[in-house]
């Protein structure tokens, strides 16, 4: 959030040009563009307009319209130019993002690598041998390499959510209906979502807030829990299956993290989610895939820029018998059954986003075999009609390491509200324009922050007015004639205060401050050089206190 909508449009590209991640993107839109959009959303604002997500910039799965950019759904032959913005991306235009462009993905939304694509493969935020995941991998990475605040993906099979866990960042993946999939190419439209990617859990909840239709909005948070201690069912470890070395332990830690922070924790017999995870493959569920694009694929079967994986997985759909859609189904539907009796009165489910992090040298080795094992947590939860959200839970030999909480649909907000436990806190003292009820409260509380304690930094300060806008205060330390200074602890998610300092304009900086009690949080700080020539208010003992008097 860097003030203004050009502001944060100039950073995004200057990001773009500093990643060199041309695989990232299936169709940029140029930089002039999109700065006429944002001063025409400035403008806006400053005429009084309320543009709730101005200042900020999303990216578009390649699968998903935008008016004015072809969509290939990672297929050049299929382009087509689309007239009008898909419903999810108007919304977010009409709250005052501004759209990047179109990102890669595995072709027609095939895959959970981000492999599969004539754009090429697109590389892992962390680790460039690495799959990104899919078939999201581009939308996935912009938001991972700080390029996009947030960005649009789908999910059929668990492509909201792999590619989240795999770039160290948050996927939702909300109840089937809640956000429209109008203007999108379907995989199989009867299970597909739209989805959101970001890097903390209250900025995808404030896109997501914008893309869900009122109705839907209302039924979600109908899921509100009533007071007492959550409650999240956790399989026993042999169901979980072959893990990458270090990843049990790292989901051991998660879950001992949820029993720290006091939620139940109950036994449930993995079973039926793993069974009916087969079946979106293994099943005449994958005949739909046919129905959206299969004629597509046999009519230009001999076309260069179709992926063969992708080309023999739809097509090997075409002769499905019927019976078995009806068998499939009525099995689907004991699964169902057996499932939600299992999960019984737990609020949600945790699993591990993923078994495990491959290379891109070991999927183009085994391209179905290794696909098909990222799939085994994530099928399941479309087909079961679940909700879900991926988060991430620590670090495996330097490599992000997620979790996902899966619930019963319309449950959205239930399974968030528990997947926050799982992210760590840091504090942060603020002693100016962040405080409580100052015009930049608002973005400790966007980025999940809470209120911890008021107090006074320790007598060792300076504060000074500067020229800013909005005005704001500079803390400087000094080692004579210091000062206690008014103070706000605030707690963040790690990642919220990683946004925070990826965004903060100069002259501000984040350092120790010393607090009355004599420890020591991360607070705003000033450059020295700021302060020349700006008044001296640490008489006033407080910005609110400095305001108050009339400066």
């Amino acid at each position: 959030m860097t003030g203004t909508a050009l502001g944060r449009v100039r950073a995004a590209y200057a990001r773009i040009a500093e990643v060199d991640r041309p695989e990232v993107w299936v169709g940029l839109r140029p930089q002039a563009e999109t700065e006429a959009e944002a001063k025409a959303v400035d403008a806006r604002v400053a005429a009084g307009e309320p543009l709730p997500l101005a200042g900020t910039v999303f990216a578009v799965k390649g699968n998903i319209d935008i008016a004015g950019q072809p969509t290939t759904a990672g297929c050049p032959t299929y382009a087509y130019e689309p007239e009008a913005d898909a419903p999810a991306v108007a919304r977010l235009r009409a709250a005052g993002a501004v759209v990047l462009g179109s990102t890669n993905l595995d072709q027609f939304a095939t895959g959970l690598v981000g492999t599969r694509s004539p754009y090429g493969a697109v590389r892992n935020a962390r680790d460039p041998e690495r799959v990104s995941g899919g078939s999201s991998s581009g939308s996935a990475v912009a938001v991972a390499l700080g390029i996009a605040d947030f960005a649009l993906g789908t999910d059929t099979a668990g492509s909201g959510r792999v590619p989240a866990a795999f770039n160290g960042i948050v996927g939702i993946k909300p109840t089937r209906g809640v956000v429209p999939t109008e203007g999108v190419v379907p995989a199989c439209a009867s299970l597909d979502c739209v989805t959101v990617f970001a890097r903390t859990i209250p900025e995808a909840e404030r896109a997501l807030a914008h893309l869900a239709a009122p109705p839907a909005r209302e039924i979600a948070a109908s899921g509100a829990r009533r007071p007492g201690p959550w409650r999240v069912a956790v399989p026993p470890a042999e169901q979980l299956g072959e893990l990458d070395p270090g990843w049990a332990e790292a989901y051991e830690a998660a879950v001992a993290r949820l029993a720290h922070a006091g939620v139940e924790l109950l036994p449930i017999d993995l079973t039926p989610f793993s069974e009916a995870a087969v079946l979106l493959y293994e099943g005449a569920f994958v005949a739909e895939r046919y129905t959206a694009v299969g004629s597509f694929i046999d009519k230009h079967a001999d076309a260069s820029d179709l992926d063969p994986t992708v080309a023999r997985i739809i097509t090997a759909a075409r002769d499905l018998p019927a019976h078995r859609l009806f068998a499939d189904q009525d099995r689907l539907a004991a699964l169902h059954a057996r499932a939600m009796a299992e999960l019984g009165d737990a609020d949600a489910l945790l699993l591990p986003t993923a078994p495990g992090h491959p290379t891109i040298a070991e999927v183009a080795a085994e391209p179905l075999a290794a696909n098909a094992r990222l799939g085994r947590f994530t099928n399941s939860t479309n087909l079961l009609d679940m909700c879900g959200i991926a988060v991430p839970a620590g670090e495996v030999n330097g490599l992000p390491f997620g979790v996902m909480l899966v619930g019963r649909a319309f449950t959205d907000e239930r399974a968030a509200a528990i997947a926050r436990l799982l992210t760590p806190a840091v504090r942060l003292a603020v002693v100016g324009a962040h405080l409580s009820g100052q015009p930049l409260n608002g973005q400790l509380r966007a980025l999940g922050g809470r209120l911890a304690a008021t107090t006074a930094t320790a007598p060792a300060y300076r504060l000074y007015a500067l020229e800013t806008t909005p005005p704001k205060p500079g803390l400087v330390r000094t080692s004579q004639d210091g000062a206690a200074i008014e103070a706000e602890v605030w707690e963040l998610p790690v990642e919220g205060l990683g946004a925070l300092v990826a965004a903060l304009p100069s002259p501000m900086a984040i350092g120790r401050v010393a607090l009355a009690d004599g420890s020591e949080v991360a607070g705003f700080l000033c450059e020295a050089e700021a302060i020349t020539g700006a008044d001296d208010i640490t008489a006033h003992g407080g910005w609110r206190r400095y305001l108050a008097g009339g400066r």
